[in-house]
């Protein structure tokens, strides 16, 4: 099918936040965030999460991008309906961007909208985009030192994913400290070490986004 393409949309978007969850909320569409660094592994999460929740839930996707639509045109390839929104240059998603976008989505036929946030691990923490959940990702490749250089983004996630983690014994990466430092940020995180290859941690993370389901939208 035809990816539909949109741009991003700067305003001033103080209530949009707001407004994004009382229009999700009214519908029981359930909007997670997804975060992380190029190359951290998103897109292969999500799909992942797709494949395993798909059966159950009708789901959608925002890819965002600062150009381009390689990510959109895997998801599209599942089946899925997907909206890319390139952003020209910023470095994260605004929240009236969502807003405009949820026009192109049926309301009434999704359980769980997916937006794959910028690659960066700065700008993304920064903006409320309505999200009912927020999950960073970190991959093993990028280096044990990201949370303590880059607090904000794994204080305001949820859940944080140490993806990639078949790949522990080839680097330097000492996953004790970083799950201290993330819990240090915040005590209430659940941590996932994951790895889309091997399938490891993915059906202990499934099953978690299901229970929040549950206790959200009632399915």
């Amino acid at each position: 099918m035809d990816i539909r393409v949109v741009k991003q949309v700067i305003e001033d978007s103080k209530d949009c936040s707001n407004d994004i969850k009382e229009i999700l909320r009214s519908k029981k569409v359930y909007l997670i965030n997804v975060m992380g660094s190029p190359g951290t592994g998103k897109t292969s999460v999500i799909i992942e999460l797709i494949n395993i929740l798909k059966s159950i839930y009708n789901i959608a996707v925002v890819e965002g991008d600062i150009a381009g639509k390689v990510d959109a045109e895997k998801i599209d390839a599942l089946g899925i309906s997907v909206v890319q929104l390139n952003t020209e240059g910023a470095c994260h998603i605004e929240p009236l961007s969502i807003k405009n976008i949820l026009q192109y989505f049926d309301l009434n036929e999704i359980d769980i909208i997916f937006v794959e946030n910028v690659g960066n691990l700065v700008c993304p923490a920064e903006y409320d985009i309505g999200a009912d959940l927020k999950i960073a990702i970190l991959s093993i490749p990028e280096g044990d030192d990201k949370v303590e250089k880059y607090p904000l983004l794994f204080t305001e996630a949820d859940i944080t994913i140490l993806n990639k983690y078949d790949m522990l014994q080839h680097f330097e990466f000492d996953h004790n400290k970083v799950e201290e430092n993330i819990l240090a940020l915040k005590p209430d995180a659940n941590i996932f070490k994951v790895s889309t290859r091997t399938k490891e941690g993915i059906p202990e993370l499934s099953k978690v986004l299901e229970e929040k389901l549950k206790a959200t939208i009632g399915k």
